[in-house]
């Protein structure tokens, strides 16, 4: 349920704040979503999967705790990536 190379470098791509970025908060945040969604997909069908819900809850934690950490440090950094993900609808 991990990401492929090619998936992982196209969010990179498409989140990095500067060249050679692959640990900003932002990319961060971008690829813990994308496996959430995976993982979301994936308990839609395995309904009584728990091993993968509690990896899921895990995953949602640590993205929220980078988006808090994200919206401390740069207001527009954080509402840039909110709206571009999709997230607080």
């Amino acid at each position: 349920m991990s990401l492929d190379k090619k998936a992982k470098n196209k969010i990179v791509g498409n989140f990095k704040v500067h060249d050679g970025d692959t640990g900003s908060p932002e990319v961060q945040i971008a690829i813990l979503t994308e496996r959430i969604k995976d993982i979301t997909g994936h308990l839609r069908t395995h309904k009584k999967d728990i091993h993968s819900r509690r990896g899921l809850l895990l995953l949602v934690s640590k993205r929220r705790k980078l988006l808090k950490y994200l919206a401390t440090k740069g207001d527009v950094r954080y509402k840039a990536l909110i709206s571009k993900l999709g997230l607080r609808a």
